[in-house]
């Protein structure tokens, strides 16, 4: 497990080089946005106890194993802690992998983890959870969502954006850690969340798959023209 500082507020806990879940300070304590794989509620606690403030909120978000791996184990460590997910990744997490009649018909993709842990609240997209507001961001999956700390404008954009082996939007294949992209259910979409996440001009965007960047607004730029591109050429040969 690696631990790394992000300004003032956010930490990076990161397992086997490349998949991270975030610690957030709050006045209250920390927030814990994903869990991980499985196996992973030692290193995140332990992350806690490092930066010395408990964890008061987990959140997700979304339903793939790498994100709810630990769900379970961290929330029945931290009992008193409030849990908050969207409905949709709750259906996710009981198992219901149907799509909706209002979503896009594409084949579901990546690891979808049945998980036991009830949200104690269920967010929705425009509310303030904490000091992170809740910004719907499908594409990636369904029920994917990020969430912008407008403290300090940092982007805790999940997998709708990744870093490892470049900038990308989610869809968007890199071929030394290509597993973000083949696990994307619906590229229209994600461009679309893209291009949302990137009008909000954050200040720092952290992923679930590589490193943090600071002053992200180029390379993020640069991966919606890739993603417009395929997108287009995709459109012509329907």
């Amino acid at each position: 497990m690696k631990l790394t500082r992000h300004g003032q507020n956010l930490w990076q806990v990161t397992r086997l080089a490349f998949f991270n879940n975030y610690l957030l300070r709050e006045a209250d304590g920390l927030t814990l946005i994903d869990t991980n794989m499985g196996g992973s509620q030692k290193d995140i606690l332990a992350a806690a106890e490092t930066i010395g403030l408990p964890i008061t909120r987990i959140t997700l978000t979304h339903a793939h194993g790498d994100h709810v791996g630990s769900l379970d184990e961290v929330a029945a460590l931290l009992p008193e802690a409030e849990v908050a997910f969207t409905p949709r990744t709750a259906e996710f997490l009981q198992g219901n992998l149907e799509l909706r009649p209002d979503e896009p018909q594409d084949k579901l993709r990546g690891g979808f983890m049945e998980r036991s842990t009830k949200a104690t609240h269920l967010l929705e997209p425009g509310e303030l959870f904490g000091s992170l507001r809740v910004i719907a961001a499908p594409g990636h999956t369904p029920d994917h969502i990020a969430f912008f700390d407008e403290r300090d404008g940092t982007l805790i954009a999940g997998d709708a954006f990744q870093t490892a082996a470049g900038t990308a939007v989610a869809g968007i294949t890199r071929w030394l850690f290509p597993f973000p992209a083949m696990a994307t259910w619906h590229l229209p979409n994600a461009l679309k969340t893209a291009v949302t996440l990137r009008n909000l001009n954050p200040s720092r965007l952290a992923v679930g798959h590589g490193r943090v960047l600071e002053n992200p607004a180029s390379q993020m730029e640069q991966a919606i023209e890739e993603a417009e591109a395929k997108v287009h050429a995709q459109a012509k040969m329907a």
